[in-house]
């Protein structure tokens, strides 16, 4: 029994690690695009990976804030910034390589935000706000910094392939699926509705009244 609880806090501490690496990868990218130095690119990718967190921690009253109670977090984004730096010349397609990295830490972060709200008995509507909120805070926080209009404010979509994983494992959830398993398949629907919304240039349509 006691592994049993154990090994679910465990997996959500490794995709948590993911989505901060592959955020700290995006904000790092993006800095250097910009030729930020590199204490501004540290910075920006430590926005990127934890101000959604942040925000959402803020917003669930969970105190102290995550990542200052485990400095891992602090000490793989701030690793992960200065290693890419060193290698950034080989990153060609800065886009392609943002928007995929950008994926992965919109899928990990959903799932995180989704289940830690759901484990503070929160309705499952703050749920799925909590997980936008953890993906896409930081994204538009590091945009913001960087003078971009922000992806999530744009007709990308993005917020939409998050609400569609919460509402996956909703659903999932009802027919009895195992919590396990259905945070992979969250995690695989966001992830890959975002990359086939790349692909296929996929966008939400714009509402305008007709004079």
């Amino acid at each position: 029994m006691g592994n049993a609880l154990i090994f679910p806090d465990i997996l959500l501490y490794l995709l948590d690690m993911v989505g901060v690496v592959a955020c700290a990868i995006a904000g790092t990218l993006l800095a250097q695009h910009k030729g930020l130095d590199i204490s501004g690119c540290v910075l920006v990718s430590m926005v990127n990976a934890i101000g959604g967190g942040t925000l959402r921690d803020m917003a669930l009253d969970r105190h102290p804030l995550f990542w200052m109670t485990d400095l891992n977090y602090v000490i793989v984004i701030t690793a992960t910034s200065l290693i890419l730096q060193m290698f950034f010349h080989l990153y060609h397609k800065i886009d392609n390589a943002l928007k995929l990295f950008d994926a992965i830490g919109l899928a990990a972060f959903s799932v995180i935000g989704f289940k830690i709200a759901l484990t503070q008995d929160m309705a499952p509507l703050i749920a799925i706000m909590m997980g936008v909120w953890t993906a896409i805070i930081g994204g538009l926080l590091r945009d913001i910094i960087c003078n971009e209009i922000p992806l999530v404010l744009q007709r990308e979509i993005y917020i939409t392939a998050s609400i569609a994983g919460s509402v996956t494992y909703l659903l999932l959830h009802r027919l009895g699926i195992d919590s396990g398993i259905n945070e992979f398949i969250m995690l695989f629907v966001i992830f890959a509705i975002r990359m086939l919304a790349l692909k296929f240039d996929w966008h939400l349509p714009s509402i305008r009244l007709v004079a």
